[in-house]
């Protein structure tokens, strides 16, 4: 079970690093982002510093769907899902280690890349810290939810539209939470918001697995 649970993780984080650019494509989209906002909001940072917490979590959930179309897609297109299927592991762990991977290949990078964007949306240097831990945390619960948007999606004609917009609800929440903990930041204890942020995850943790699966074994039926 370890063995192929490693396999499967090696097999994944290999695919998102090498098909299609994934972590280099969802940074350099955040990155342009916070390049634009400025552009066509004239530059004044009284008026981005106000939002600019909210808007790099935008630019998160955002830069997360970008490799989610074909998390299981390339798997059911060449026969791999059917061989995960009858393989050591229960479909809902294949569901998880993909999550996973996901976040590894694409949610740290990310989270590296998010102090950057909020700095060049004006948020104070102080708070950097605060944005990377909060985008590793939310990152995994983008990486989860969008996980179980793809499987939702698994086999439908415009897959990439269907999984925004399952997902793009379900990352409301982490972006409310992280956003807030910047907000909170100013005067008082982002704690709070971190431990809302948190128990998204662990909620995502249980729930993506099980209706993931049973949404991929419906796509192979």
């Amino acid at each position: 079970m370890r063995g192929a649970t490693r396999v499967l993780l090696e097999r994944e984080l290999d695919l998102a690093w090498n098909g299609g650019g994934g972590p280099l494509l969802a940074c350099g989209f955040l990155l342009c982002l916070t390049v634009l906002l400025p552009l066509a909001a004239g530059g004044d940072p009284r008026t981005l510093r106000p939002v600019a917490g909210g808007v790099a979590w935008l630019g998160l959930a955002l830069a997360s769907l970008l490799s989610l179309e074909r998390l299981f897609e390339r798997d059911l297109e060449d026969g791999a899902l059917d061989l995960l299927a009858v393989g050591h592991l229960p479909m809902e762990g294949v569901v998880l280690i993909k999550a996973v991977a996901q976040w590894v290949a694409v949610g740290l990078p990310l989270a590296l890349t998010a102090p950057v964007a909020a700095l060049a949306l004006g948020l104070p240097v102080g708070l950097t810290p605060l944005v990377a831990l909060g985008a590793v945390i939310g990152g995994l619960g983008f990486a989860l939810t969008g996980a179980l948007g793809a499987a939702v999606a698994l086999g439908a004609r415009r897959g990439g539209l269907l999984i925004a917009v399952v997902v793009l609800p379900l990352f409301i929440p982490p972006v409310v939470f992280g956003a807030g903990a910047l907000e909170r930041a100013a005067g008082q204890s982002p704690a709070p918001a971190l431990a809302l942020l948190s128990a998204y995850v662990l909620f995502a943790a249980v729930l993506t697995p099980f209706a993931g699966a049973a949404a991929v074994r419906n796509a192979q039926g």
